[in-house]
């Protein structure tokens, strides 16, 4: 099922150039299971073929990253939280995940949504706690463009270059999101120990401040 999907997320990409980008991102940034790697560095793969513009994939992969939030996002807010706790599970979304999305949200707000839009799994759920939370719009998707575009920019990044060691990947659509899962390991580990030094520093000077 999954091989299939994939499959035909790169065939949106090939035939709908930056509206397919656009799109597979938005589903990426709401609730469906479209992971980012399938979608930009293939993208950047026709860019360096001269068949996409690298800065236009990049700004269609951030906007529709922030229209699947904003989307979401306003969803939640006009659901409210007995809604999606009683249907979340049906998304996949349970009631575990949901508290501590929510928990993340309110404890670190603008910054935590910065640093969610840079991690695979957390970037589709952070967007309900905001808008149950009714976090306030404008930064809400300030801080989602902003760490949308870093996290596009990466993976076109990384897409140009892997375009240009192994050209024929874009025919094995497979092997191509399993080599980009092994390698971004790094690139998602180091976002992860800077967001965990970001969250040690405001809780440390959260208790300074008490004191």
């Amino acid at each position: 099922m999954f091989h299939q999907l994939i499959h035909m997320w790169f065939s949106w990409v090939q035939d709908w150039d930056y509206f397919g980008v656009i799109l597979l991102m938005a589903m990426e940034s709401s609730i469906f299971p479209v992971p980012s790697e399938a979608v930009m560095p293939p993208a950047a793969f026709l860019a360096a073929q001269g068949k996409m513009n690298i800065w236009l994939v990049i700004l269609a992969g951030t906007f529709g990253s922030w229209l699947g939030s904003a989307i979401t996002y306003w969803i939640s807010r006009w659901l409210g939280h007995a809604v999606i706790k009683k249907w979340g599970k049906y998304l996949l979304i349970s009631e575990e995940k949901l508290k501590r999305a929510e928990h993340f949200a309110e404890r670190y707000e603008a910054g935590g949504i910065f640093f969610a839009r840079l991690l695979p799994v957390v970037r589709h759920l952070i967007s309900i706690p905001a808008g149950i939370l009714e976090m306030r719009f404008g930064i809400f998707s300030l801080m989602t463009i902003v760490g949308s575009a870093i996290w596009c920019s990466v993976l076109a990044w990384y897409g140009t270059g892997l375009a240009k060691r192994a050209p024929d990947l874009m025919t094995d659509p497979d092997k191509l999101i399993d080599i980009i899962k092994h390698e971004s390991i790094w690139l998602v580990g180091g976002i992860a120990l800077v967001g965990a030094l970001y969250f040690l520093m405001l809780k440390l000077t959260a208790k300074k401040n008490e004191g």
